[in-house]
């Protein structure tokens, strides 16, 4: 049930985000590249989280500093995504359904990462104005569950954004992933994902409702993602030193991270490359990408 896209550790202080759109972020650090956490480092060298960040800023809009805000996630996550969006404003809170990179995320956020259930968020009810869920649904046998959680815990009238692989498993990149055995089981996940009307469906179930949506990630962005996730199950975790679970598709922990260093300074120096063939993305804009997101708002 579980991938955190993570490879290299340091330790240090916070670096500076400035981009647009949904291409990789240019980041300018305010120190030395070897002082900075290695969360914050992968992040800089993951396309899709870049992308992915972008899109919530602009479906996020501004935050004021006294809203309550909860990032809820499933074990693909090593505390970078949370570290940036707090940096938007207002106050969080954070919580992962999966439990062994909580420890890592909560030193590098200086707070509490709760371990939630699947079926029991550890808020009170109409806790938060504003409900990230990033990648939760896909690995749940029961997505409504969880889609009433997010609902419980936002006040009337609150924003609940969830962002969920795309479930359309005609798309060639998916059948590619099949055909080298990328199935959703090496990713964790119980369904390749929802397809947009099956996500507001869901969500207007559980009366939240939809209000924008989008996606991202396109043909080329998910083709190298795929070599990456594929080097990484196929070939380095079976070599890892660091216990690698199932479900895995890239490191998760420090120690994870330590095994795979080498090769990571390896794709660092060729990630330039990868940014910019993730740019032809731009040429299959008429395309529905290979992520989903869907903002609603709690009915009263």
């Amino acid at each position: 049930m579980t991938a955190c896209n993570c490879f290299l550790w340091t330790t240090g202080a916070p670096f500076r985000i400035s981009a647009k759109s949904t291409q990789p972020i240019i980041v300018e650090n305010t120190v030395e590249q070897n002082q900075t956490p290695w969360q914050l480092r992968m992040f800089q060298k993951t396309l899709k989280k870049q992308m992915r960040y972008e899109v919530l800023k602009d479906h996020l809009g501004p935050i004021a500093k006294d809203e309550r805000c909860l990032l809820l996630t499933c074990g693909d996550n090593n505390g970078a995504m949370n570290y940036y969006l707090r940096e938007l404003g207002g106050e969080w809170s954070w919580a992962d359904l999966e439990g062994f990179c909580i420890a890592e995320m909560s030193e590098l956020l200086g707070d509490e990462v709760k371990h939630a259930d699947k079926d029991h968020l550890p808020f009170p009810d109409t806790s938060f104005d504003r409900v990230i869920s990033i990648d939760v649904h896909e690995h749940l046998e029961d997505p409504g569950s969880i889609t009433a959680e997010l609902h419980r815990v936002t006040k009337p009238g609150g924003q609940v954004i969830i962002t969920v692989p795309n479930g359309d498993e005609t798309k060639l990149a998916v059948r590619m992933k099949h055909a080298v055995g990328m199935t959703k089981e090496k990713y964790g996940h119980v369904r390749v994902g929802l397809q947009l009307p099956e996500l507001r469906r869901l969500m207007s179930e559980n009366r939240i409702e939809p209000c924008k949506e989008s996606t991202f990630s396109r043909f080329f962005t998910e083709l190298l993602e795929l070599t990456i996730n594929y080097a990484y199950v196929m070939v380095l975790a079976k070599k890892s030193e660091a216990k690698v679970e199932e479900g895995q598709i890239a490191p998760a922990t420090k120690d994870q991270v330590k095994s795979v260093e080498k090769t990571f300074k390896i794709y660092s120096l060729i990630y330039p490359v990868y940014a910019l063939l993730s740019k032809l993305d731009q040429l299959l804009f008429f395309t529905e990408g290979y992520v989903v997101v869907v903002e609603g708002r709690r009915a009263a």
